[in-house]
């Protein structure tokens, strides 16, 4: 199941036409000038995502992950490569900072939502205070993708009202109001126990066969990351780069009954046997999260 670091974009299983949201990272290096000490972060790293599919992203801690994930969005520099969204350049040798865009929306892991604003004026804010729509239609919207999303009934609670599972909900679905090209998750469910994060996993899917945004996905958990994916990219230690891209070949839509297959769990096998190499390299180093 060994394939190519970079594999170019071609159209993930489950989607019926080419979309909009293709990312192509091009020999990406990111040096970081830690107490006048340069730490190499990220060296030539090369991995295209197709659009409108899945791309998990596993490795050790502190390898690098995050840090591609905040050159995506804009949030840091690189310091060598480039990266593009659907061929044009984000951020390479002229331009070392992407602009942050509504074209490509983060989830962290820790929520965002407002507490003052019930969760229906949350997922309404963004478009308004952007002037895309009004208010009355960011609303109308927004209930509408609430309702899509299993939220439905929720609207007018305020944050603190529902359940952690529904929040992070909220937050997806807050996300998507403005049709982003790029939903960019960095472990968005760790925080959840396993059945409420079981819960969450079926209703991102259900969210993403409704919309089918490009989602660029950071977690640990190896479980998650076959369940979700149409590839899994399994990353080195630091400095970070694809040490393998593991195609799913599992078909969507998906159900936990996937679990229990013969091919999920020989995916598994392969999944922790390249992750467990890197993480030894990584406790060997002494890594700590960058």
């Amino acid at each position: 199941m060994n394939a190519p670091a970079s594999v170019m974009a071609t159209q993930p299983s489950g989607t019926g036409h080419a979309r909009k949201g293709a990312i192509r990272i091009q020999n990406v290096d990111k040096i970081y000038d830690a107490q006048g000490a340069a730490v190499q972060a990220v060296s030539d790293c090369t991995l295209d995502i197709r659009a409108g599919e899945i791309c998990m992203i596993v490795g050790p801690s502190g390898c690098g992950k995050t840090t591609l994930l905040n050159a995506i969005a804009g949030f840091h520099d690189i310091s060598g490569g480039a990266i593009y969204l659907d061929g044009e350049m984000l951020c390479g040798p002229d331009k070392p900072k992407a602009e942050p865009g509504p074209d490509r929306v983060v989830v962290f892991q820790n929520g965002a939502l407002f507490p003052w604003k019930t969760n229906l004026e949350n997922v309404a804010f963004g478009p308004v205070v952007q002037g895309k729509l009004g208010r009355a239609e960011a609303i109308d919207k927004a209930r509408g993708m609430m309702a899509d999303a299993g939220l439905a009934g929720v609207e007018h609670n305020y944050p603190g009202e529902i359940s952690s599972g529904m929040r992070r909900r909220v937050e997806i679905v807050r996300a998507l109001m403005n049709d982003p090209k790029v939903l960019l998750l960095d472990e968005p469910f760790r925080a959840l126990d396993s059945l409420t994060k079981s819960v969450m996993h079926e209703a991102l899917l259900e969210i993403y066969y409704k919309n089918k945004v490009t989602i660029f996905f950071i977690t640990h958990d190896l479980e998650e990351a076959i369940f979700l994916g149409h590839r899994v990219a399994i990353m080195t230690t630091r400095p970070c780069k694809p040490k393998k891209i593991l195609e799913v070949d599992i078909a969507h839509p998906r159900d936990y009954s996937v679990l229990t297959s013969p091919r999920f769990r020989a995916l598994m096998e392969e999944t922790v046997s390249a992750v467990h190499e890197e993480a030894v390299k990584a406790f060997e180093a002494g890594e700590k999260e960058m």
